[in-house]
């Protein structure tokens, strides 16, 4: 049953086997494995719905993949959100041309007469990539210390994006960045 879908914003496969390194570190200290087990993809969330008609973001996303050149990213910052989640993610850091892809792919799915949810509004997105979720509260010092391991920043490219159903994770479809071919 699905709770909702997003738009996901990929990276170029030296940058994506960074993360998932990240990510099966903490599954084999048996922190957290749920990114795995959903099957998810290492990406950056621009936007996401519980109820949104994929067929409707199908168009905008690849109009707008078309448009765009594949994005330089640096993740510099390991961090948490104060919910029960306990997320812990790698951020990039926030360049000017990450923000603004984000806030061009919301005016677009505002057009169309989407609500954006204050979430993903331009003022309030935080970017980031998830390496960990649902993490036991008495283990979070401890994939804290995991991360740190980690070298950081680690540089790449976002190369793809594309609209997905959540939970399991299901990819719905994909654009390359400037490319009008599906990926």
């Amino acid at each position: 049953m699905s709770q909702g879908y997003a738009i996901e914003l990929y990276f170029d496969p030296a940058l994506e086997n960074q993360v998932l390194k990240a990510w099966n570190v903490l599954a084999r200290r048996q922190i957290s494995t749920q990114l795995i087990e959903i099957e998810s993809r290492p990406h950056i969330t621009l936007f996401s719905s519980p109820s949104v008609e994929p067929t409707r973001l199908e168009s905008i996303i690849k109009s707008f993949a078309s448009k765009q050149e594949p994005l330089l990213l640096s993740l510099s910052t390991i961090g948490s959100f104060c919910n029960d989640n306990n997320v812990l993610f790698l951020a990039p850091t926030p360049s000017v041309s990450l923000l603004q892809f984000q806030s061009q792919l919301c005016e677009a799915i505002k057009k169309e007469g989407i609500d954006l949810g204050d979430e993903y509004r331009a003022e309030n997105w935080i970017p980031y990539c998830s390496v960990a979720q649902e993490v036991p509260k008495t283990r979070m010092a401890e994939a804290f210390c995991v991360l740190r391991e980690l070298k950081l920043p680690v540089s790449g490219y976002a190369m793809d994006i594309g609209l997905v159903e959540y939970s399991p994770v299901r990819e719905l479809f994909s654009f390359g960045l400037g490319n009008t071919v599906e990926a």
